[in-house]
């Protein structure tokens, strides 16, 4: 009888491959925590990582125990930086001011390293060729 042909086989196959996909993303969730920690010494950042490699489950459990509160807290303040660092480039990109566009636009001119040809494209663009 062959591993295919037993239901039960196959429900315990797949459930040991959620188990060890569930653990590699602690796994990566704990090593990345480790190294957003700026306030970890690298010493001790060597000694988790070791202890990880030689008894993973153990540490995984321990680590998820002693500093998950501050691996979650560690989380939500990248997703607000990265979300604060989004909103602001996208205020800087997409809501230029024309009357600034044509200010930049001129002064490039006036020292010299744009014509005049490309100054009246870049007016025309900045006053209504966005659209």
């Amino acid at each position: 009888m062959g591993f295919w042909n037993s239901f039960g086989d196959i429900i315990w196959w797949f459930l040991m491959i959620f188990a060890f996909t569930a653990y590699l993303f602690v796994l990566f969730a704990i090593v990345a925590d480790l190294f957003r920690d700026h306030e970890l010494n690298g010493w001790w950042k060597a000694v988790w990582i070791i202890f990880l490699v030689f008894m993973p489950f153990l540490t995984a459990l321990v680590y998820l125990i002693a500093r998950g509160k501050g691996m979650a807290e560690r989380n939500v303040r990248r997703q607000q930086e990265v979300r604060e660092d989004s909103a602001e480039y996208i205020r800087s990109v997409s809501f230029a001011n024309p009357a600034d566009e044509i200010t930049k636009a001129k002064a490039l001119l006036d020292q010299g390293t744009i014509s005049q040809g490309e100054f009246d494209a870049l007016k025309a663009k900045a006053l209504g060729d966005k659209f």
